[in-house]
Order: C-alpha cells, then structure tokens, then sequence
C-alpha cells in the first residue's frame, strides 16, 4: 500500500500521475463542493500512493498556484480599497446633495408659501379693484351726466346771455333814441 520514495516503475509513474489527476480533481472538487471529510481522506490516501517526484512537482505547482492567487489577492485587495475609496466619495457626494436637495425643498415650500400669499394678496387686490372699478365707472357715468347736464345749462345760459345782449343792444338804440328826442 505504502510505495517507498523513489521505488518505483514507469507502470507506476503513469498510475502515479493519473492517481495525482484524480486527486487534484477532488480536491479541486471538494473546494468547490465542500464535500465532507470522507474525500479528504480519499486524497489522503491517493497523495500516499506518489513518488517523491511526483509529490514535489505537484508541490511545486500548488506552491505557483498559491503565489498567483495570492498576487490575485492582492490586486483584488487594491481594487477593493480603490472601490472603497471611490463609494465614500460617493456617500460623501450624495450627502452633500441630499444636504442640498433639503435646502432646496425648504426654499421651495418658502416660495410655494409666498405663492399663495400672493396668490390670495392678488385676488383681495383684483376684488379691491373690481370694486372700485364698479365705483369709478358709476361715478363717471353721474359725472358725464353732470357734464352733459352742465353743458346744456350752458347752451341755455349762452342763449340767455346773447338774448340778454340783444336786448341791452336794443335798449341802448332806445336810451340813445329817447336821449336823442330830449
């Protein structure tokens, strides 16, 4: 069962390097599975079965696959501490807008506020100015009356006063006739 290092045949070797196919396979396997115990002792005993050799290269090559997972890792360390940086910028930003997103939203209930305000302001006023536009347009009627009615008075004190012109004409022809005669 257990293979001396080193005693053995090219028979063996090329079992021995299927063997250690398999038993990376499963352990790849129960990586990503998370199989339990009982294939870890499985491999266990398939790992037994190899050559020194063969052990160290399969040493060798998990020792690479190691370093470039962990070079993996660490690249992947810096792109998360970049990424990190880059969303408390963002938590940063969207403070800083939400802050303002708030200020305005107070500055728009003040100015909704003072809209209606003026809105109401503007119906007393336009009310207001209905009312005295009622108010000025009757008074300007009774004073077009007045106008009208002044005017009339007018005509008729005119044609009095030229009557009354005639008729001092007429007396003076008559004082200057009777003053004539005396």
């Amino acid at each position: 069962m257990l293979a001396a290092w080193g005693d053995s045949t090219e028979e063996d070797e090329g079992t021995e390097e299927e063997d250690a196919a398999v038993a990376l396979m499963a352990k790849s396997d129960s990586d990503s599975d998370d199989e339990p115990l009982e294939s870890l002792a499985q491999l266990k005993d398939k790992v037994r079965g190899l050559s020194k050799a063969k052990l160290e290269e399969l040493l060798f090559i998990l020792m690479d696959e190691c370093d470039a997972i962990n070079s993996e890792n660490c690249m992947l360390k810096d792109v998360c501490s970049k990424l990190k940086q880059y969303i408390r910028e963002l938590e940063h930003e969207n403070k800083i807008l939400k802050s303002q997103k708030i200020e305005i939203d107070i500055s728009n209930l003040v100015l909704h506020e003072d809209f209606k305000k003026f809105k109401e302001i503007l119906s007393l006023k336009e009310e207001a100015f209905v009312a005295d536009f009622a108010k000025f347009e009757n008074e300007s009627l009774e004073l077009n009356q007045k106008v009208e009615s002044l005017l009339v008075e007018n005509k008729k004190l005119l044609e009095n006063l030229k009557q009354v012109e005639l008729d001092l004409a007429a007396n003076r022809h008559w004082n200057r006739a009777s003053q004539a005669l005396n």
